[in-house]
């Protein structure tokens, strides 16, 4: 059995799906069912049991000999989240309880991490596990995720195998019950359809013009690639970037989804909010250098192919 959490998420969803594809059957999915938009995530899975994450430690430690893996995918992950107790106990703390039973259950780990540990990106984003205790995130959930990584790299006892996976700006199928939260594809898209335009925020840095703020964004199809192949992998444990390692503007992301829905540009600007302008990213790229370095050489997809996908086998398909 394969036990994935947040089972019913964006990129816990499609890892289903390529698990899936690849014959594994035998899927545990722990996830809080309750919502029925995100219920429709998993309609052309095969499942073979769902487990409400509030039972699902004791279910685990009932069952835990027939494990042979888990994704820990679930967490709360609104950055505008402001309950610091409820991050520390969804994400920092029910983490702590999964990676101790697979301690003691002998059970591989790959868990979600995210970008969002690297703040303003004062240190850089480079997966160094010497300097990941130095980044300051620039909202609770990064930081809920930050304090997870920096525990666990300080434990003395890990589990036999197990990475934290930094993930950037996915995008793709299964985020549309995300609402705000969901990608600027995602977005651009439905904007574009409605309106034949386009709104970008406007740069308030010299540095940068309008729409060239720079992002590294990463189809959710190398996502799962890169989840699967680390099941096989089990070997040279840590955290790791996960990003496409390319930075794209604004303006090419938006470009490149007009160009798919065949409709001619129609790009305008309007002022980055006041209460997140002093923590605006304008530039996000994930050094990949590290997963290369342990054998991972499978090609990422660019930022015209992911959204000429998303846009014409699943977002127009989904309409």
């Amino acid at each position: 059995m394969i036990i994935v959490t947040g089972a019913v998420g964006f990129i816990a969803s499609r890892l289903i799906t390529k698990l899936n594809n690849e014959n594994f059957n035998a899927i545990i999915a722990v996830d809080d069912f309750s919502n029925p938009i995100k219920n429709k995530n998993l309609e052309n899975c095969r499942i073979q049991e769902k487990v409400d994450r509030e039972v699902f430690m004791e279910w685990l430690d009932n069952n835990y000999e027939e494990v042979e893996f888990i994704f820990h995918m679930g967490a709360k992950t609104d950055t505008s989240e402001f309950d610091v107790e409820l991050l520390n106990k969804m994400n920092t703390q029910y983490s702590k309880d999964i990676w101790k039973r697979c301690i003691s259950y002998q059970i591989p780990l790959v868990y979600a991490s995210s970008a969002a540990t690297y703040g303003l990106g004062e240190y850089g984003y480079d997966d160094d596990e010497k300097e990941i205790s130095k980044l300051a995130p620039l909202n609770p959930y990064g930081q809920s995720k930050q304090d997870f990584d920096v525990w666990a790299l300080a434990q003395k006892e890990k589990p036999f195998f197990w990475a934290g996976l930094k993930f950037f700006n996915v995008y793709g199928p299964n985020e549309y019950h995300k609402g705000r939260m969901a990608s600027v594809v995602f977005h651009a898209y439905n904007q574009i359809k409605n309106t034949q335009g386009m709104k970008l925020f406007r740069s308030h840095n010299p540095e940068f013009k309008n729409g060239e703020q720079m992002r590294d964004f990463v189809y959710v199809k190398d996502v799962e690639e890169v989840c699967y192949w680390l099941m096989h992998h089990r070997k040279n444990s840590g955290i790791y970037n996960l990003g496409s390692g390319k930075a794209r503007t604004f303006l090419d992301l938006t470009r490149a989804t007009f160009k798919a829905l065949e409709v001619e540009e129609n790009i305008s600007f309007i002022d980055t909010p006041e209460d997140i302008r002093d923590k605006y990213q304008y530039f996000t790229e994930a050094n990949m250098s590290k997963l290369k370095s342990i054998g991972y050489n499978k090609s990422f997809y660019n930022l015209e192919e992911g959204v000429k996908d998303y846009v014409n086998n699943y977002l127009k398909a989904r309409d």
